[in-house]
């Protein structure tokens, strides 16, 4: 009953969180002792009580201040002088300035929906298919959680017990950059020239204004992962710095935010945060029953007793975190199977810090999956030119990531060499 509840809740459109929320109840209230309605309740606000979650809601609301600056005209001109004369250059712009406005934001939504209302219009006029333009945004603002600041790293960090926050910033690095690159090669290598029609190119005074207008987005990530890396602030501490510093560029240096726009823009930061700390909540309450019940022990000592080494495991967790990314908004997956593989993974001698990023990255794949994936769902929005068509339009972008993935999964250096080469 408990699972024909959540299922029914997921088919009629139900947020995940009230779907759970809905057959945890059921069972508590049918359940004998010590289950109970009440340790729905206690368990809820246990996993909200945290002083590092404040991370989460801060890092939110210096996005929404960024986002209102107008930065993204500043990052994309700062992007179309490093990359605008690249063979399909515009397209090149779109997935370097993903890695650019990831060190801002930390959100992949928040990119598609920022990029997306310039990028997408801008490509067409210039030749390129309106669903191509749409699913290139969505695809590279994959890179958005990846890069450092995080907020699916922080997250992960408060799942597992003794995960450093600096050492998977740092392990984030290199698959976001690599991530870019693979997207870039392939754009280079599939876009027909003679069919577009990119910018002309910029004159010397044009370049210096953009690269000069782009220093002072740039130097947020700087400041805010720097302070982490030097152990002057903690994660939660280092998020207030990039709220002052949003507040400051916005109101004082580009003056683009008027004081009348805050309440907006705060609740708004706080609508989006609520959303991700319901569900963190509501997981803690349902983690409770599955250890309670010694799930994931009995699931670890299933696995350590039938899998036959890393290899076979790693593939596994790939093809699991895939095929929840289908149907799970990533961070609810997050909760729900990091608890269990988590500690398989150590078992078996995987290095905590590859798993997480593994793990991070696959379930930000999810985000351009369908039926689930929130930014196809933002990308179809801005460009109204139908799910099908732009599922169609992605699935070459969505192989290439999975193709990222391997090598982050089989090549773990490509993971675990910066953390490693700054001590952590």
């Amino acid at each position: 009953m408990v699972y024909a509840i959540l299922a029914a809740g997921l088919l009629i459109g139900m947020p995940i969180a009230f779907a759970i929320l809905a057959a945890l109840i059921y069972f508590m209230a049918v359940g004998e002792f010590p289950y109970h309605i009440r340790v729905v309740a206690s368990e809820m606000f246990r996993g909200l009580n945290s002083y590092p979650l404040l991370a989460i809601p801060l890092f939110v609301l210096a996005g929404e201040l960024m986002n209102e600056s107008g930065i993204t005209s500043r990052i994309i001109a700062f992007a179309n002088v490093l990359v605008g004369g690249m063979r399909a250059g515009l397209a090149q712009v779109n997935i370097w300035a993903s890695v650019i406005f990831a060190g801002l934001s930390g959100s992949a939504v928040a990119d598609t929906s920022a990029l997306g209302r310039v990028f997408i219009p801008e490509m067409e006029k210039h030749g390129y298919d309106r669903a191509y333009a749409a699913a290139l945004t969505a695809a590279s603002s994959v890179i958005g959680p990846i890069i450092p600041p995080s907020i699916p790293v922080i997250i992960y960090a408060l799942i597992v017990s003794g995960a450093s926050v600096p050492a998977l910033f740092l392990a984030g690095v290199i698959p976001g950059l690599l991530l870019a690159a693979f997207l870039s090669a392939y754009v280079a290598l599939s876009v027909k020239s003679d069919r577009i029609s990119d910018a002309p190119n910029l004159s010397d005074q044009s370049r210096r204004s953009a690269l000069f207008g782009g220093i002072l987005p740039l130097l947020m990530p700087v400041f805010v992962v720097g302070s982490i890396l030097m152990g002057v602030v903690t994660p939660t501490e280092a998020a207030s710095f990039a709220v002052a510093y949003a507040l400051v560029i916005g109101l004082f240096v580009f003056r683009t935010i008027r004081p009348s726009a805050l309440p907006r823009i705060f609740s708004e930061a706080m609508r989006d945060s609520s959303v991700i700390l319901i569900i963190i909540s509501v997981v803690a309450a349902g983690n409770w029953l599955l250890t309670y019940n010694r799930v994931p022990n009995l699931l670890t000592d299933w696995v350590l007793s039938n899998v036959d080494g890393q290899t076979v495991f790693l593939l596994a967790t790939i093809a699991i975190f895939l095929i929840a990314g289908l149907f799970l908004e990533g961070i609810a997956a997050m909760l729900v199977l990091v608890p269990i593989l988590h500690p398989i993974a150590v078992s078996l001698g995987i290095d905590p810090v590859h798993f997480g990023i593994i793990v991070i990255f696959n379930l930000m794949i999810g985000l351009i999956t369908p039926p689930m994936g929130l930014c196809l769902f933002v990308a179809e929005g801005i460009a109204g030119v139908g799910m099908a068509r732009l599922t169609r339009a992605i699935l070459p972008f969505f192989l290439v990531e999975v193709a990222v993935l391997i090598v982050l999964t089989f090549v773990p250096e490509t993971v675990t060499f910066l953390p490693r080469l700054l001590g952590y």
